[in-house]
């Protein structure tokens, strides 16, 4: 029986978390309802798309800038071995517009925004004000979720184009003024191999994670605990679950675009 113990508890947070991942399903759909269904709430969209996409923007290009002049030195020094140093900009553009742009992108802007969104509607359910909501016979759904989730969705993909483009200059400006590579010949490796599909996929990928980080702030925050500690609870689970999801769906759309 104690050998049985453990198993029996990876059972349990297995379970677990097939449940938590259901509900999570559920509140998706309701989402997805409740986006196509009037009233809406146009100032709360516009508010969110100012917090959610302009605010992010100084953390999503810093995170750019450092990794695309990493990746520009990483290649450098891996394609050296291989006499192939001269693929530093065409590797550089394409990790950073495939993978590195949209999910660096995607994780900054779930610590920051999952977290807040986890906070303000855990707060704002503690103090009843969403009791409140739905006494003035207002949706929480419609009026906190659904422009939440829309704005990320729409301002994600335009972090992860702007974050594509300053990684790509922050390869460029290593691969230029420390790795001795021709400025001119830099720019045109980085036009010829980078196809219209790279960039597509990409801005797909911002779009889903997008989606996913508002959605699940929002469900911790709707079915947050009581007092400081619930609220805390649910903003380090709305962090993790955001992150566990958007490398998991990262997988899976990678798969599905590239995969021959």
């Amino acid at each position: 029986m104690i050998l049985l113990a453990p198993l029996g508890a990876l059972g349990r947070t297995v379970l677990g978390a097939l449940a938590a991942i259901g509900r999570i399903a559920l509140y998706a759909l309701a989402t997805l309802y409740a986006m196509v269904r009037p009233p809406f709430y146009l100032r709360e969209l516009g508010h969110a798309i100012w917090v959610i996409g302009y605010n992010s923007l100084p953390v999503v290009g810093l995170t750019a800038v450092f990794t695309g002049a990493a990746l520009a030195l990483q290649i450098y020094e891996g394609g050296s071995r291989f006499n192939a140093g001269q693929v530093v900009p065409s590797i550089v553009a394409i990790g950073m517009v495939r993978e590195l742009g949209p999910v660096l992108g995607g994780l900054m802007v779930a610590a920051r925004v999952a977290s807040s969104i986890a906070a303000e509607i855990g707060t704002m359910k503690v103090t009843e004000q969403i009791d409140a909501l739905a006494t003035l016979s207002t949706d929480p759904m419609r009026y906190l979720t659904v422009p939440r989730v829309v704005a990320a969705t729409l301002t994600v993909p335009v972090l992860v184009a702007v974050g594509d483009s300053i990684g790509i200059l922050g390869g460029y400006l290593v691969g230029t003024q420390s790795l001795g590579l021709n400025a001119a010949a830099y720019l045109k490796n980085t036009a010829d191999y980078l196809v219209l599909w790279d960039v597509t996929s990409g801005l797909i990928k911002g779009a889903v994670f997008g989606f996913l980080i508002a959605l699940v702030g929002c469900y911790f925050g709707m079915n947050s605990g009581r007092g400081a500690q619930g609220v805390g609870a649910a903003t380090k689970s709305a962090v993790v679950a955001a992150s566990i999801l958007i490398l998991a769906s990262n997988y899976l759309l990678t798969t599905l675009f590239f995969a021959a």
